[in-house]
């Protein structure tokens, strides 16, 4: 398989990826909303509608393949806000902090993966 197409394809996985985490986040807002409210994450309902909306554009426009540097610039930094305010693990214990320790370092990959979709 030519790389072309393999990076080609690379971008489609991981901007639908980003698709669908934003189209689930509109379809489940209540709650997801309750959610960051909890967390004390500042005006839950606008940052959830401007997320879940940067998600759903910057990861069709990745998944496509049209400007791409800019989709994967956008996504990142969305990644690393979410990474900064929710996946806080250095401020708990137990297994909460093991779980959020995963999913932070998960999305450190998934930053890796949109610098390199960003680049070709």
């Amino acid at each position: 398989m030519p790389v072309q197409m393999i990076q080609a394809v690379g971008a489609l996985f991981i901007g639908g990826v980003f698709v669908f985490a934003g189209i689930e986040h509109f379809a489940k807002f209540g709650a997801m909303r309750d959610y960051l409210a909890a967390q004390k994450f500042p005006a839950p309902a606008l940052m959830l509608a401007a997320g879940s909306t940067v998600e759903i554009i910057a990861g069709s426009l990745l998944a496509v393949g049209m400007t791409k540097p800019l989709a994967a610039g956008a996504l990142i930094l969305f990644t690393l806000a979410t990474n900064l305010t929710l996946l806080r693990f250095w401020a708990t214990a137990g297994p909460e902090r093991q779980v959020l320790r995963n999913a932070f370092l998960i999305n450190i990959a998934v930053i890796g993966g949109l610098l390199l979709a960003g680049t070709y």
